[in-house]
C-alpha cells in the first residue's frame, strides 16, 4: 500500500493538481487498493476538522483581511516610512520592517507578500530601485508572517503535536526580528551600493501623529500574545478578539471599510480558510495511512541509523524539512512532517517549542524557494519579475535565514528565553 499512495502522491503532484487534492486522491487510491471500509475516508476527514484550536485559522484570516482593507497595511508602512525616511533606500527599509510588523497582525506570510508587494513594489519601481531586488524583499519580508505571532503555521504545529500555542508564540518573536534585523542590514548595503533615494527627514510632530494614527494596529500583537501568555484567552479566543477588535477600528477609527464591505472581506477569509482546511483534511487522512503501514517509525529509525551524533542528525532534519518546503506550503508539511520527526527531536533533547519554530523557519524559506514557493510566486506575479532572475535575488535572503535557522537550531535561548 505505501508504494501506491507514494506512487499516486508523486504522479499527482508532478501533474500540478493542488496539493490538498494531491494528498486525498492518493490516499483515497491507497484504501481503495488496501481493501479498507471507505467510511475510513470521511471519519478521517471530519475528525481532522472538528477542533476547537483550529477555528483560530479562519478568525486570524478574517482579521488579517480586514486589515488589507482597513487602511492597517497602509498606516503601518507610513509608520514605518517616518523613522527610516531620512535612511539611504528609505523604501526597502520600510518593507523590512513593516513585514515585521504585519507579521504580528495577520499571521499569514502570503497575504503579507500580496499586501506589502501591491502597495510597495510599484513605488519602489518609480524610485528606480532595481525591481528583482524589491520583489525578493517584497517576498522575504512579507514571509516573516509565518514565524511572528500570530502564525498560523505555529498554530498548525501546537495543534499537531499538542505543543503549547502561547509559548510558540512567544518562541517565534526572537528568530522573527532577527530575520527582519538582518534585512535591514542587507537592504542597507544594497541601498549604498546602489546609490538608491533617501524620502526624506521627516519631523518629530509628525512622526507623533504617524504612531497615534498607528497605535491601533501596533497594539493587535500585544494583545495576542499578552492575551494568550497571560492565560486570559486561548489561541482560538485570541483569533476572535483581534478580529473584532480590527473590525472595530477599521469600521469606527479609521473608517476605511463600511458594513457593504463585509460580504467581500468575510467571503476573502473563507477561501483562504477553506483552502487550508482542505489540506489539513486531507493530510489527516494521508497520515493515519502513513501511520497504520508503520513509516513514521521506519523513517526514524532510518534517522537514526545514519549517525549517532546529534549535531548531524539536527543538520539531517533541517536538510529535510528544507527540501521538503521546496515542494509543500508549510500546512501539509507541518502535519505531515510533524509527528514523524518530533519523536526523533525530543530523543536529541531538543525542546518541542525550539524545535516547533526551527520547522516553521525551514517552511518559511520554502515559500521562497523555487518550484512551489507561494511568496516567490506572489511577488513575481505582482513585480512582473521573471522566477529565474527573482530567485538569484532571493539568494542573500535564503542565507540570513538559514543563518538564523542555525542559531534557533543550536541555541535554544533564542526561542526559549522567554518560554517557561
Amino acid at each position: 500500500m505505501g508504494s501506491i499512495l507514494f506512487g499516486l502522491f508523486i504522479l499527482f503532484l508532478v501533474l500540478g493538481v493542488p496539493i490538498g487534492f494531491v494528498l486525498g486522491l492518493s490516499s483515497i487510491g491507497a484504501v481503495i487498493a488496501a481493501d479498507y471500509p471507505l467510511i475510513i475516508v470521511s471519519q478521517r476527514l471530519f475528525t481532522a476538522l472538528d477542533s476547537f484550536p483550529l477555528m483560530a485559522i479562519p478568525l486570524f484570516m478574517f482579521a488579517g483581511s480586514i486589515m488589507g482593507h482597513g487602511g492597517i497595511t497602509k498606516r503601518i508602512i507610513d509608520f514605518a516610512l517616518s523613522f527610516v525616511g531620512n535612511v539611504r533606500g528609505s523604501l526597502a527599509h520600510v518593507v523590512a520592517i513593516s513585514g515585521v510588523l504585519m507579521g504580528g497582525i495577520s499571521g499569514s506570510g502570503v497575504a503579507d507578500t500580496a499586501a506589502l508587494g501591491s502597495i510597495m513594489v510599484p513605488e519602489m519601481t518609480k524610485r528606480n530601485y532595481d525591481k528583482g531586488f524589491s520583489a525578493a524583499l517584497v517576498a522575504a519580508s512579507g514571509s516573516i508572517g509565518l514565524i511572528i505571532p500570530p502564525s498560523i503555521a505555529l498554530i498548525i504545529f501546537g495543534v499537531t503535536t499538542q505543543a503549547s500555542i502561547g509559548d510558540l508564540f512567544v518562541a517565534g518573536i526572537i528568530p522573527g526580528i532577527l530575520i527582519g534585523g538582518g534585512f535591514l542590514l542587507y537592504s542597507y548595503y544594497v541601498a549604498r551600493k546602489n546609490n538608491y533615494p533617501k524620502e526624506g527627514k521627516v519631523s518629530w510632530a509628525a512622526r507623533r501623529q504617524n504612531f497615534k494614527e498607528t497605535i491601533w494596529a501596533l497594539f493587535m500583537p500585544v494583545i495576542i500574545v499578552v492575551g494568550i501568555r497571560g492565560g486570559m484567552f486561548t489561541a482560538t479566543e485570541g483569533g476572535a478578539v483581534v478580529a473584532i477588535y480590527c473590525l472595530l477600528i477599521s469600521l469606527f477609527v479609521y473608517k476605511e471599510i463600511t458594513i457593504k464591505d463585509l460580504p467581500k472581506i468575510c467571503f476573502e477569509a473563507a477561501i483562504s480558510t477553506a483552502t487550508i482546511a482542505t489540506i489539513i483534511a486531507a493530510i489527516s487522512l494521508f497520515g493515519w495511512l502513513l501511520s497504520s503501514e508503520q513509516i513514521p517509525q521506519a523513517i526514524t529509525g532510518a534517522l537514526l541509523g545514519v549517525t549517532e551524533n546529534p549535531v548531524l542528525l539536527l543538520i539531517l532534519i533541517n536538510g529535510l524539512l528544507l527540501f521538503t518546503g521546496m515542494f509543500l506550503d508549510s500546512a501539509p508539511a507541518i502535519m505531515l512532517l510533524a509527528p514523524i520527526l518530533a519523536p526523533v527531536a525530543t530523543s536529541l533533547g531538543v525542546d518541542m517549542v525550539q524545535f516547533g519554530v526551527m520547522m516553521v523557519i525551514n517552511l518559511t524559506i520554502g515559500l521562497l524557494t523555487p518550484p512551489v514557493g507561494t511568496a516567490m510566486y506572489v511577488a513575481s506575479n505582482i513585480s512582473q519579475t521573471p522566477i529565474l532572475q527573482l530567485s538569484k535575488k532571493l539568494m542573500p535572503f535564503w542565507l540570513i535565514m538559514i543563518t538564523v535557522l542555525m542559531l534557533v537550531t543550536f541555541v535554544p535561548a533564542i526561542t526559549l528565553l522567554f518560554v517557561g
